[in-house]
């Protein structure tokens, strides 16, 4: 079951390297996903040797025993902060934030684009679906837009509580719905 996870897969993990504390003994079985299907792995590997499944995040406000986990325990990374690259693999910035409608849905990332280190930097929305996750050598997560920076450039700003004009793939600007 293991063996069909393409993400990081690791024995006796120190959870020391995974807090923010720096303390922690090892898991059982860490687990870095790289997709769903890297969590269902995960969750029906628990389930067959019948271990608890712990999920955590960037390790803020985790304590963990120096004894360590008798456990399969997945880490869950997150999108904000990310690095974006364009089809022709220019850098287009980094997610700032996600906009969701009222179903939950993401129809938008927000984009800290143009600029260097912050200066002349603006947001721009563009389509969720505009974007592509996609394995990289080192199996962590690239994401792609399809869109370049010169397609790009011309989007307004976004600025929170103004009506959203959102970049969809085709260059063209839609409001959000």
């Amino acid at each position: 079951m293991l063996g069909r996870i393409a993400g990081a897969v690791r024995f006796r993990e120190p959870l020391s390297f995974h807090t923010s504390l720096r303390i922690g003994g090892p898991a059982e079985f860490f687990i870095m996903p790289q997709d769903l299907d890297d969590l269902r792995y995960a969750l029906a590997f628990a389930e067959q040797e019948d271990l608890p499944l712990i999920v955590i995040g960037g390790g803020n406000n985790l304590l963990v025993s120096d004894r360590g986990l008798q456990a399969v325990v997945v880490k869950l990374q997150g999108i904000l902060g990310r690095e974006i690259r364009s089809t022709a693999d220019e850098n287009m910035g980094r997610i700032v934030d996600v906009l969701v409608d009222g179903s939950g849905t993401v129809r938008a990332a927000i984009i800290d684009f143009g600029g260097f280190l912050g200066v002349g930097s603006r947001k721009i929305a563009v389509a969720w679906t505009a974007l592509h996750f996609v394995p990289a050598a080192e199996k962590r997560y690239g994401i792609v837009l399809e869109l370049t920076r010169d397609q790009v450039k011309p989007a307004p700003e976004y600025k929170e509580g103004k009506p959203v004009l959102v970049l969809v793939a085709s260059g063209k600007l839609e409001p959000l719905p």
